[in-house]
């Protein structure tokens, strides 16, 4: 299905025809259309409302797996299997050196609708955080918002991003270690002025996939001048560990992943998420010659 010329959508032309290659993108198709399924990104009933469907402002800073989120999304509209209007959008925050014109012409070649928004929030973020702190927060923060602002302007119902499940494991583990809580970034979320859905279509699909997907494709990767060179940060940290743990215990990324799906707070220690006060003894009369074995827990 994904070798015929005339029926491809431009990102994926001059895609490798490898088995391997073939296998990974059927992989990342697979569990990107999984999780908009499973945390029910699409209303099937929303475009019956004004007569179209919804719109998605698709996130787009130039790296490996905001690339991927945009070709997998192109690809379950083109195949039919999203019915979803898209809008790319690149947020240029004035940084240093940021090549202005790559994404632009990338996307006029990709014949992708999208808006590039010009915002210096490059210069606020140097400016108010002390020497020494990383600019994270404060610079996802002025992103947020200004993303925010251009999904109501175009008209769209929810803001895309690019995180996958490593980002979802290291972000948990960062809450664990450093917040005192158990959180991360959910697939699925409505912003705090309530107006907004924020999803995270890859949220199935490992990082690694990521990164050998879009060097495949040979797409212009742009990367993070801004943080990505400071030192200290804790993700960078925290992402050490998971890497040691896998090189340890191949596969051990997926088992915590899956346990973030399987949560029972019955056996935590939150009485905001269960009723400990009010649990009371529910004995069973078990016959001693019934066979029967009482549960443990």
């Amino acid at each position: 299905m994904f070798d015929d010329a005339d029926d491809i959508h431009p990102l994926f032309a001059g895609a490798p025809s490898t088995t391997e290659f073939k296998k990974l993108r059927k992989r990342i198709i697979r569990q990107t259309r999984e999780a908009i399924e499973h945390y029910g990104m699409v209303d099937p009933s929303a475009h019956e409302k004004d007569g179209k469907p919804p719109r998605w402002l698709v996130c787009l800073s130039g790296g490996k797996d905001s690339y991927t989120l945009l070709a997998v999304l192109y690809e379950l509209k083109w195949r039919g299997l999203l019915p979803v209007d898209l809008l790319a959008c690149n947020l240029d925050q004035g940084q240093p050196g940021f090549p202005a014109t790559v994404l632009p012409e990338f996307l006029e070649r990709m014949n992708v609708p999208h808006r590039i928004e010009y915002q210096d929030t490059y210069s606020v973020v140097v400016d108010k955080v002390p020497q020494g702190r990383t600019y994270c927060a404060l610079c996802s923060r002025l992103r947020r918002g200004n993303l925010y602002r251009v999904a109501r302007e175009e008209g769209c119902s929810a803001v895309v991003l690019g995180h996958h499940r490593d980002d979802i494991l290291e972000t948990f583990f960062m809450n664990l270690f450093h917040g005192g809580r158990l959180a991360t970034m959910p697939p699925k979320l409505v912003n705090e002025e309530g107006d907004l859905f924020v999803f995270r279509p890859l949220a199935h699909v490992a990082e690694a996939d990521c990164e050998k997907f879009a060097t495949s494709m040979n797409y212009p990767i742009i990367p993070c001048d801004l943080c990505g060179s400071q030192d200290g940060l804790q993700r960078q940290q925290v992402k050490q560990i998971l890497d040691q743990w896998e090189k340890n215990s191949p596969g051990r990324r997926q088992v915590m992943f899956r346990a973030l799906t399987n949560a029972r707070p019955s056996h935590l220690l939150d009485p905001k998420l269960f009723d400990f006060a009010n649990l009371s003894l529910n004995p069973r009369k078990t016959d001693e010659n019934s066979g029967e074995i009482p549960q443990l827990r």
